[in-house]
C-alpha cells in the first residue's frame, strides 16, 4: 500500500518543511480538502491520495509547495515502477536513499519535457566529493549551470567584471570528472567555478573579480554568485561543495537547497520574512536573515531577541551580562548600541557580536539594544527547561520573536514559548 510505504519518508518531509506535520490518506474525487495548510492530490496506480502538511504560525511558501509537488510526482513514479511482491523493504530502502535527490533534480530541471539525469549525475558526483579530504582539508568545488546562450553569458560575465576561461572542446560531466585534484583544489567554489549548460557540458571556468569590497557575510552567503545565477537565464542555478562539506544549490529568486548531514533542506527567505513581518522593519529583515545563514554556516551559536517592549521593560528582564560588570565590555557594547543591522554588517562587527556569548537584543527598527544579554528566565510565563541557548530562547520568546542558531548549524524560530520552525 502506498500509505505504508509513504510512512518511511514522512520524517524526511517533515524535516524539509521545518518540522511540519505531514500525512497521506485515501481521497475520493468529490471530497473537498480542508483549506488550512498545504494540500495536494496525487494519483498512484489509478487511485487518488491526499497529501497534507500543517504548520502552526507560518504559512508554506511557493518554493516549499513546488518542491512538495515534485516530491509527490517522484513518489508516484517510484511506487508504480516497483511492483514485485515480497520486496517492500527493498522499495522503502530505495525510496529513503533516492527520493530527495530525485526531487532536487526534478525541481532544478524546470522544463518538464527534458530528463533530469544529467543534473542527478552532478548531484551524485558532488555528494561523493563532500565526503572527500585533500591533505586534511575538505574538498570544495562549484558549478554555475546557465540557461541562456553563450554570447549572452559572455556579456554578463564581462559586465560583472569577471573573467571566462573557455574550455575547448566542451567536456561532459561524468563519473570521472573530478578524478584530477585540480578540479576541486583549483576550482574551489569560492571565486572559481566551472560553467556548464543544462546538458552538463562544461564550457569553461568562471573567475569572479571585484568582490574585495564585499563584507564577510556577503562572501559567506555567495551574493555575487547569486547575482550571476539571476542573470544566467530562467532556471539557471549554481551548485557548490563548501568548506563544511555541505552541498549548496543557489537558485533565483535567492533561495538555497542545502544538503546538510546527509539530508536536504530549503533555506527560503520568505519563511523568515513571514515570521518577522510584524516585529521588525522590513528594510532590516534581509540583512538579518542572510547573517543568520552565515552564522549557521560558520557553525557559531547565537540567540537573537527582537524585543517588542520598552527599554525599561527590557531592563527588568536582564539578569546580567556576559563578562559581568567588566568596564571594557561595557565600553565596547556602548559603542555599537543604537546601530542598525545594516551598519553593523557593513562594518564587519555584526558577525562578531552574534558569535559571542549571550543574547543579542534588537528593537523593531533593527537597531541594537544590547549584546551579551543574560535573560532572567523566571519572568517567562511557563516553566522553561532545556539547554542554555534553548532555555534562553524559549523564555525570551514570551517578550518578542526569537531566532536561535545552534552551534552545529540548525536555525530555529520561537514565538510565545513555542518552537514553530526549524531549518537544518
Amino acid at each position: 500500500m502506498p500509505l505504508h510505504v509513504f510512512d518511511a519518508i514522512t520524517p524526511t518531509i517533515s524535516t524539509l518543511l521545518g518540522g511540519a506535520s505531514v500525512d497521506l490518506c485515501s481521497y475520493r474525487e468529490n471530497e473537498k480538502p480542508l483549506e488550512a495548510g498545504l494540500k495536494q492530490v496525487i494519483s498512484v496506480e489509478g487511485r487518488h491520495y491526499l497529501f497534507s502538511a500543517t504548520r502552526e504560525g507560518l504559512p508554506f511558501t511557493l518554493a516549499e509547495t513546488q518542491f512538495c509537488i515534485e516530491l509527490l510526482t517522484a513518489f508516484s513514479g517510484l511506487y508504480s515502477g516497483f511492483k514485485l511482491e515480497g520486496y517492500a523493504a527493498h522499495f522503502r530502502t530505495a525510496l529513503l536513499a533516492s527520493i530527495m535527490d530525485i526531487t532536487v533534480a526534478r525541481f532544478l530541471r524546470g522544463d518538464k519535457s527534458k530528463g533530469f539525469w544529467p543534473i542527478q549525475q552532478l548531484i551524485q558526483l558532488l555528494k561523493s566529493l563532500s565526503y572527500q579530504r585533500y591533505e586534511g582539508k575538505p574538498a570544495t568545488t562549484g558549478f554555475l549551470v546557465h540557461r541562456t546562450t553563450e554570447p549572452a553569458l559572455k556579456k554578463t560575465i564581462k559586465d560583472r567584471g569577471h573573467k571566462l576561461i573557455p574550455l575547448q572542446p566542451h567536456q561532459n560531466v561524468n563519473s570521472n570528472f573530478l578524478d584530477n585534484p585540480l578540479a576541486y583544489r583549483f576550482i574551489d567554489g569560492n571565486n572559481l567555478f566551472f560553467i556548464a549548460n543544462i546538458q552538463m557540458q562544461v564550457v569553461g571556468v568562471l573567475r569572479t573579480g571585484g568582490v574585495a569590497a564585499h563584507t564577510d557575510i556577503e562572501r559567506l552567503t555567495q551574493r555575487e554568485l547569486f547575482s550571476m545565477v539571476r542573470r544566467s537565464g530562467n532556471g539557471a542555478f549554481a551548485i557548490t561543495v563548501n568548506e563544511v562539506s555541505e552541498i549548496e544549490v543557489l537558485i533565483s529568486p535567492a533561495k538555497l537547497l542545502i544538503r546538510r548531514k546527509g539530508v536536504w533542506a530549503i533555506f527560503d527567505p520568505d519563511i523568515f520574512r513571514s515570521f518577522l513581518s510584524d516585529s521588525i522593519d522590513a528594510s532590516a529583515v534581509d540583512d538579518l536573515l542572510w547573517t543568520l545563514y552565515a552564522v549557521s554556516k560558520q557553525r557559531h551559536g547565537t540567540v537573537i531577541l527582537i524585543h517588542s517592549g520598552t527599554p525599561r521593560h527590557l531592563a527588568t528582564l536582564k539578569k546580567g551580562s556576559v563578562g559581568g560588570d567588566d568596564p571594557i565590555g561595557r565600553l565596547l557594547i556602548s559603542q555599537v548600541k543604537g546601530q542598525t543591522i545594516a551598519e553593523l554588517k557593513q562594518s564587519g562587527i555584526l558577525l562578531r557580536i552574534l558569535s559571542s556569548d549571550g543574547m543579542t537584543v534588537l528593537d523593531n527598527k533593527g537597531k541594537l539594544l544590547d549584546a551579551g544579554f543574560i535573560i532572567d528566565t523566571s519572568h517567562a510565563r511557563e516553566m522553561v527547561t532545556g539547554g542554555g541557548r534553548t532555555t534562553a530562547a524559549i523564555a525570551a520568546s514570551f517578550f518578542g520573536k526569537v531566532i536561535k542558531v545552534s552551534q552545529d548549524g540548525p536555525i530555529e524560530l520561537y514565538q510565545d514559548g513555542r518552537l514553530i520552525y526549524r531549518f537544518g
